[in-house]
């Protein structure tokens, strides 16, 4: 499953001020069974606007992380507050299956 949420940075900071914080904590809760990675983004024509993304095996796993908070990730989170405003966009299925066009082939 994904977990996905949008991160608005606050005016007088940047991206980079919050990923520094974002990484340190992602590489905390990596260690948690189930997780499976994460990435951020930045949206194009908005350097304020990130997306993140955390993978894991399943809901279960995730919801067991937050069923026991590593307090150092909970202090990162705290020291992040200042710079962003997080809006979780909601958890996701991995799909059942996936269509990717090869690329180079034309269809006919």
């Amino acid at each position: 499953m994904k977990y996905i949420f949008e991160v608005r940075i606050r005016e007088g900071y940047t991206a980079e001020d919050y990923a520094d914080a974002w990484v340190r904590a992602s590489e905390l809760i990596q260690r948690a069974p189930g997780a499976r990675g994460t990435e951020l983004h930045r949206k194009i024509d908005d350097p304020n606007t990130l997306i993140a993304i955390a993978h894991w095996d399943s809901k279960a796993s995730r919801d067991s992380m937050e069923a026991q908070p590593n307090p150092d990730v909970a202090e990162i989170i705290r020291s992040a507050a200042p710079f962003c405003e997080i809006r979780p966009l909601g958890e996701f299925e991995n799909p059942e299956w996936v269509v990717n066009p090869t690329p180079g082939v034309a269809s006919t």
